[in-house]
């Protein structure tokens, strides 16, 4: 399991390294942050005494209600006595606390919760129980950790009989879950069916004992099990080193070694401890041999030697730098999500069992380039080397969570149930915020499917992205480029949504001389002549741009592969800008809070006043698009004619053109930034017409706006939409260089919305 540590010193991380990140700057690594603004007296007394008073007697009524009132709903307890830290051992509470605090991390990254650890001076069983059941009223559920067996099966059944909440010892059944959703998958991989298979396990503790019951749990057969420990095979009879744990699972049999127990069996699963798996074992066992070596930092046997002794084995280790990783952070902080969201009263067997399918179904789907790119580039298929999610797979959270929420309300865990589809959306939110802004515009572009031409119809990002816009109903995509190899690519990748997508070769196409002519016609006295007409056809850019223009295509999305100025030029020629309107783009910036439109930073490098104020115009009309009053700073390093120059002068009249084209419009500058955001910046200019902080910011030329998105985005780490292209006739977009697959389906999306009509705001 992944969740132990490696003091080797072969590896990556230095002692001086770990002791100096936990201790520089503010100690350890969590803090408690308000979430309610608490700036003002009046906050202050909502917040505490006398307007706490008003949740207090209404909880006091209804004790449910503390999930309404307080953050009970998203808060567990990390709990531990550091008795069995892995890879440590018995090192004591304090000691442990750095552990507690880093799953309390784990929980807040993948999944939102949040988490107070809890150390104990509690080693035996009734003080343990005592202590932990007196907390149930502060949280939503408990997760054990690092607790010794025998002693954590006692406290882990006695709390789950007597407390109301969820108590769940990942250390059982967290690489119980994960390993079966391995399993599960290596067996479709290899052939075999789960109730004739036979598996040896490697270790007779809590994590080999629950994973054994757990795996009886998946199909298989009791007396197909054999589990080993320090002494040997635990088998009928034998007396030494055995308790009431172990014993059900003592079996009839010959084999008293590991070895014995090893020849002809399907299934290693190893928890025990290096080395104690040979390549001579792995030889002698069934065809397509199963092994999941999860000792860490160095398991059973390695990789390396697994494979070597038989190159049909399916192999998973807990380690990172081998394929198949089984990692308990696949599985503890969304089972915990989807148990929290339905206030559930315990994690059954049914929602550990959606959570172990949900994971090996997951694994059989495409897997998006974010993915590929959190692990140096590389490309994952279903298949012996990958038989599990990654734990850095953001979809992780969208597929268990909703299963193990599903699996409560029908096992009648659930306090209360929820719509399921609605759920989904509200994890995405808690993912991404560009999510939230982005749910108006996937919501209405539903309702047609607009065609949207993809000049790089070849590229695997392009084709991802088509897949998912197909699959929600977004647009139709029409992919331009070779069609066999993209075909060939469709299937390998199987991007079953798009069998039947259009794919168009230009030159192949029964519209190209079509539109050379047009093209020549259009552009002649441009410079171009008949032979160079042709020559730009057959570039995909201009091609799709004349589909647009042509009405063969709704709308256009270009630039992945190339620079902004080489992959607009195209769509300038031909769709070109609205009458009497520049072409402008603009960023969504997100933050956690809110988001900020930025504008123009794309297109326009040195713009005049009048076409300031008609960026500022079209950017306000988008933001009111979103449901947001629009409040326009026109950005500048002068406040109000503190600073002479030709900058803040041009700014100065963009103003004013602006405010007598649309007199309702919020609009001021120039200003600095500080004085955009800040009241109290602004209240020295008590003339200022901004009535809060500023939500779309107008900047003075390319330089500056390209300068301070970028800077919010790498250094603030905002989320960025766009750039939307503002003022086309038509509906295009250009992407900005190796964009994500997120960012390619957002774009498209805008661009589908446009193609609806005018009621998009661009």
């Amino acid at each position: 399991m992944a969740t132990s540590f490696d003091r080797s010193g072969k590896g990556k991380i230095r002692r001086e390294e770990a002791l100096a990140y936990h201790s520089s700057g503010r100690k350890g690594k969590v803090e408690v942050v308000p979430t309610k603004p608490c700036g003002t007296a009046r906050e202050l007394s909502l917040a505490y005494s006398p307007g706490v008073a008003e949740p207090c007697l209404e909880i006091a009524k209804d004790e449910q209600l503390s999930y309404m009132y307080t953050a009970r709903g998203n808060l567990v307890a990390v709990i531990s006595n550091g008795t069995a830290v892995l890879g440590l051992g018995d090192i004591g509470p304090a000691a442990a606390k750095p552990v507690m605090e880093g799953k309390g991390v784990l929980f807040k990254k993948f999944a939102d919760i949040d988490v107070y650890d809890i150390e104990l001076r509690a080693n035996d069983v009734d003080s343990f129980c005592n202590t932990v059941k007196a907390l149930e009223p502060t949280f939503g559920g408990v997760n054990l950790e690092d607790v010794k067996a025998p002693e954590c099966f006692l406290i882990e059944e006695r709390l789950k009989n007597e407390m109301q909440i969820p108590v769940f010892h990942d250390d059982q059944h967290g690489t119980a879950i994960i390993s079966g959703a391995a399993l599960l998958n290596a067996l479709e991989i290899c052939g075999k069916k789960i109730d004739r298979i036979r598996v040896v396990v490697s270790g007779a503790g809590a994590s080999a004992i629950a994973c054994s019951k757990f795996y009886i749990s998946l199909g298989v057969k009791k007396e197909n099990i054999l589990l080993v420990d320090s002494k040997g095979v635990l088998y009928k009879g034998r007396t030494e080193g055995m308790n009431p744990f172990k014993e059900p699972f003592a079996q009839e049999t010959r084999a008293r070694t590991l070895a014995d127990a090893l020849e002809g069996a399907d299934v290693l699963l190893g928890l025990s401890g290096k080395g104690l798996v040979t390549p001579r074992m792995v030889q002698s066992m069934a065809r397509s041999p199963i092994v999941f070596a999860l000792a860490n930092p160095d398991p059973e046997i390695t990789y390396p030697e697994a494979k070597e002794a038989r190159d049909d084995v399916i192999m998973a280790t807990g380690r990172s730098d081998y394929p198949n990783q089984v990692n308990n952070v696949l599985g503890f902080p969304f089972i915990f999500r989807g148990a929290l969201d339905v206030r559930a009263r315990a994690i059954t067997e049914e929602m550990k069992m959606a959570a172990t399918r949900a994971l090996a179904a997951l694994a059989k789907e495409q897997v998006p380039d974010s993915v590929s790119k959190a692990y140096g580039g590389e490309s994952f298929t279903f298949g012996p080397e990958y038989i599990i999610p990654k734990p850095f797979d953001s979809r992780v959270l969208l597929w268990v969570a909703p299963a193990v929420a599903e699996a409560a309300m029908a096992c009648g865990a659930a306090r209360q149930n929820i719509d399921l589809d609605r759920y989904k959306d509200e994890l995405r939110k808690r993912q991404s915020r560009a999510h939230e802004v982005m749910g108006v515009i996937f919501a209405k572009a539903k309702k047609r499917a607009a065609r949207i031409v993809f000049t790089e119809g070849n590229q695997p990002k392009i084709l991802q992205a088509a897949q998912i816009l197909k699959e929600e109903g977004i647009c139709e995509p029409i992919l331009l480029g070779h069609p066999d190899p993209i075909r060939a690519v469709i299937e390998e990748m199987r991007h079953n949504e798009l069998r039947d997508a259009k794919i168009i070769e230009p030159e192949q196409s029964d519209l190209f001389e079509k539109y050379t002519a047009a093209y020549y016609q259009m552009r002649q006295r441009r410079g171009i002549t008949p032979r160079e007409a042709r020559k730009r056809m057959l570039t995909r850019n201009y091609f799709g741009a004349m589909m647009v223009r042509e009405g063969a295509a709704d709308g256009l999305v270009t630039g992945l592969t190339m620079q902004y100025p080489e992959a607009i030029r195209a769509p300038l020629e031909i769709i070109r800008s609205r009458e009497g309107r520049k072409a402008g783009g603009v960023y969504i910036v997100v933050t956690k809070n809110d988001f900020k439109l930025f504008a123009d930073c794309t297109v326009n490098i040195d713009p005049t006043a009048e076409e300031l104020a008609e960026i500022a115009i079209t950017t306000s009309d988008l933001a009111r698009y979103f449901d947001v009053k629009p409040r326009v700073a026109m950005l500048s390093y002068s406040n109000f004619g503190s600073a002479a120059g030709p900058s803040p002068e041009k700014v100065r009249k963009a103003v004013a053109i602006a405010r007598k084209q649309r007199p309702d419009l919020e609009i001021d500058g120039e200003m600095e930034v500080d004085v955009a955001m800040l009241d109290e910046e602004r209240d020295a200019f008590p003339f200022s017409q901004l009535t809060g902080e500023a939500n779309v910011f107008v900047f003075p030329d390319l330089d500056a706006a390209n300068i301070g998105y970028k800077l919010i985005w790498r250094i603030g780490r905002a989320e960025v939409i766009g750039p939307v292209l503002l003022g086309m006739e038509k509906p295009v977009n250009v992407l900005q260089t190796n964009a994500s697959v997120d960012a390619i389906v957002n774009l498209a999306a805008v661009t589908a919305l446009r193609a609806q009509g005018d009621e998009f705001p661009f």
